[in-house]
C-alpha cells in the first residue's frame, strides 16, 4: 500500500548533529511547492537554538512560496487585495466598472467577510449574506454583491485556495415583479415648463442658469442616449445638414476616483456605438449648441461647463433633482426619459426598433426596463369577434 505523500509546505520531525565549532544542527525534510522533498538544515550553539534557526529558515521559506498566493488559511482581505490586482493586470473592465467593483466589495461584501479565512466561508454563509441584502436592502444591492463575491471566490478558486466557488450554490435571488413606466406626454411638457423657469423671473438673486439642461432634455428625448452618451457629444459627432440631422453615440463621460471627469473613447457597450437620426426639435437646440461653439475644434464637446470641460452625469443629476424637487415632481432621473422614447418608439415600430434606437444588444432589456407594457389589445379584434353574434343580431344604432 503507498504511503500518503507529505502535504506541500510541511516538514518532518527534526534530527540534531554534531556541526563544526561546537555548534549544533538541526535537519528535518520539508515538501517543496514543486512537490520534491528537500533537507533543510540550521544551526544553533545549542539544540534549542538551532530547532529555532531552523524554525525561522522555514518560516521564510513558507513566507517565500506564499507570497502572492493564496491558500485556505488567507484571509478574505487577503483574496480581495489579490482580486483586485487581477482586475487591473486584466484590464479588461472599463475604469467606471473597476471602481463600481471595488466599491460594491468594500461597502456592500467586506463587513460581512473580513473577519474569515478562505476555508470558513461556506454556502450557507454565502447564502444568509445574499438573502439578509435582498431583505434588509434590494434586490439590486443584493445582485451586485452577489456578482463582485463570485467572481473574488471564483479567483480563489483559480489558486486552489478553496475546492469550488460557494456562490454557485446559493439559491436563486427572486426579483420582486415591476414593470417599466414611461413618463406621459403631459409629463414631459411639465417637466420642460418647470426647467423653463427654474431661477428665473423677478426676485431671483444671481446669475440666471445657462439654458443647458433643458437643451439636455431635448437631446435626451431626441436620441435616446444616456446620460454619460450624451455628454459625451462632440461637434464632429452632429450633422446638421442631412435631412434629418444624425448624432454619432460613440463615447460617454466618465469620472473615474482620483482623476478629472473625462470622454470615454466608447460607450457603454459596443452595441451602444450608433448613429441615430433625431427629430428637428433636437436638430434645432444642436444647431444653437453649434453656434454657440463656433469654429472651436471638432473634437469639442457639445455640452460644457463654463471653464470648457465635460459636465458631470452627477452635476446634471443634481440639477435635475433640484428643479423637479421645487416643481413637486417627483421620480424624473435622466432615465425617465430613455423609458419615454423606448415606449413612443415600440408603440410606433415595435419592439427591436427601440432596443436599435437605445443601443441595447436584445429586445429583452428594452422590454424588461424601458419600455411600459400596453394593456390595450388592438381594437380590431372588435371586428372579428363580430362573426359570433347571435343570428338575427341587427345594430340598434
Amino acid at each position: 500500500m503507498a504511503r500518503p505523500r507529505t502535504p506541500i509546505g510541511t516538514f518532518g520531525d527534526v534530527s540534531f548533529i554534531k556541526a563544526t565549532g561546537g555548534q549544533v544542527r538541526a535537519r528535518t525534510r520539508y515538501r517543496d511547492d514543486d512537490g520534491k522533498v528537500r533537507r533543510v538544515s540550521a544551526t544553533g550553539a545549542t539544540k534549542r537554538e538551532a530547532e529555532r534557526n531552523l524554525k525561522q529558515v522555514l518560516a521564510e521559506r513558507m513566507s517565500y512560496r506564499s507570497s502572492g498566493e493564496l491558500s485556505p488559511d488567507s484571509s478574505f482581505t487577503a483574496l480581495v487585495d489579490v482580486w483586485l490586482a487581477d482586475l487591473d493586470l486584466e484590464a479588461k473592465l472599463a475604469e467606471s466598472t473597476r471602481a463600481l467593483y471595488e466599491r460594491n466589495m468594500r461597502q456592500l461584501v467586506m463587513p460581512a467577510f473580513e473577519g474569515y479565512a478562505l476555508r470558513e466561508i461556506t454556502v450557507s454563509k454565502v447564502d444568509r449574506f445574499l438573502k439578509g441584502l435582498a431583505i434588509n436592502k434590494s434586490y439590486s444591492t443584493a445582485k451586485q454583491a452577489r456578482t463582485v463575491l463570485s467572481l473574488a471566490l471564483g479567483l480563489a478558486m483559480r489558486y486552489d485556495a478553496l475546492p469550488k466557488n460557494p456562490v454557485r450554490d446559493t439559491s436563486r435571488l427572486h426579483k420582486p415583479p415591476s414593470q417599466a413606466t414611461a413618463l406621459t406626454a403631459g409629463q414631459v411638457e411639465a417637466i420642460r415648463s418647470a426647467v423653463r423657469g427654474w431661477r428665473r423671473g423677478p426676485g431671483i438673486s444671481g446669475p440666471p442658469p445657462d439654458g443647458q439642461l433643458e437643451q439636455i432634455i431635448e437631446v435626451m428625448l431626441g436620441t435616446s442616449a444616456r446620460i454619460g452618451e450624451e455628454l459625451a457629444i462632440r461637434k464632429c459627432d452632429v450633422d446638421v445638414t442631412s435631412t434629418p440631422a444624425t448624432v454619432r453615440i460613440s463615447g460617454t463621460i466618465v469620472s473615474p476616483a482620483g482623476k478629472p471627469t473625462q470622454r470615454q473613447p466608447h460607450p457603454k457597450t459596443q452595441k451602444s456605438t450608433r448613429t441615430v437620426s433625431v427629430p428637428t426639435f433636437t436638430a434645432e437646440v444642436l444647431r444653437a449648441r453649434l453656434a454657440k461653439i463656433g469654429p472651436e475644434d471638432p473634437e469639442h464637446l457639445i455640452f460644457f461647463t463654463r471653464n470648457k470641460t465635460p459636465l458631470t452625469t452627477n452635476n446634471v443629476r443634481r440639477r435635475l433633482r433640484a428643479v423637479m424637487e421645487e416643481a413637486g415632481i417627483e421620480g424624473v432621473t435622466p432615465h425617465s426619459f430613455r423609458r419615454r422614447v423606448a415606449t413612443v418608439i415600440d408603440r410606433a415600430g415595435g419592439a427591436d426598433l427601440a432596443a436599435e434606437m437605445l443601443g441595447h444588444s436584445s429586445t429583452k432589456i428594452t422590454k424588461e426596463h424601458y419600455i411600459e407594457p400596453d394593456e390595450a389589445v388592438n381594437p380590431v379584434t372588435a371586428e372579428i369577434l363580430e362573426s359570433l353574434a347571435p343570428k338575427g343580431w341587427t345594430d340598434g344604432s
